[in-house]
């Protein structure tokens, strides 16, 4: 692992990554966090938003995989966040939580679970800074931080909808009226 690629890159690649790592520990924090609604929520909320905001403007400059006019599919995926986040906030103004949480889910898995994992592909400067000349232990420990925060939200979620299931359970009797058989 070395920082040198990162520190040669344009302005734009540093400005980006400087606000996409800690969209992405913020992100994950928010997601997993079970205290929703709370100050401390909504402050980290609202970093998060100017954070992903400011990192998609930094990588409409950015101009490395040039495939039309020096633009490339990721910068659609950088509009589709800029207004994802625009809608999220406002359907929280609304008190449309559900798709408030929807929105939030998908701006941090598609722009920074699945665009980040495409950092790392060959020739990239992100694979560079983290995987060329990089150890087996760094490379586990890389791993573990690019997966982890998805598997940890998997399994979250998983647990949390099968707690909501079972406190949703009525005992025995309860639909009737009737007192359970014994």
């Amino acid at each position: 692992m070395t920082p040198e690629p990162l520190l040669a890159a344009p302005l734009a690649v540093q400005i980006h990554v400087a606000t996409v790592l800690p969209s992405a520990v913020i992100g994950a924090f928010l997601l997993l966090w079970r205290r929703k609604g709370s100050p401390a929520h909504r402050f980290l909320g609202r970093l998060w938003v100017m954070l992903m905001i400011a990192s998609s403007i930094a990588s409409l400059f950015i101009h490395e995989l040039n495939m039309w006019r020096g633009y490339s599919p990721i910068h659609l995926l950088s509009l589709l966040t800029i207004v994802g986040c625009i809608y999220a906030v406002r359907a929280a103004m609304r008190g449309n939580i559900r798709a408030h949480r929807l929105a939030m889910t998908q701006i941090y898995v598609g722009g920074i679970l699945i665009a980040g994992g495409f950092t790392l592909a060959p020739y990239r400067i992100m694979n560079r800074v983290l995987i060329e000349g990089s150890t087996p232990g760094q490379l586990v420990l890389l791993a573990a931080l690019v997966f982890g925060p998805w598997i940890a939200f998997h399994f979250v979620q998983k647990w949390t909808s099968e707690i909501h299931s079972l406190a949703t359970i009525k005992p025995e009797g309860a639909m009737s009226g009737r007192p359970p058989i014994r």
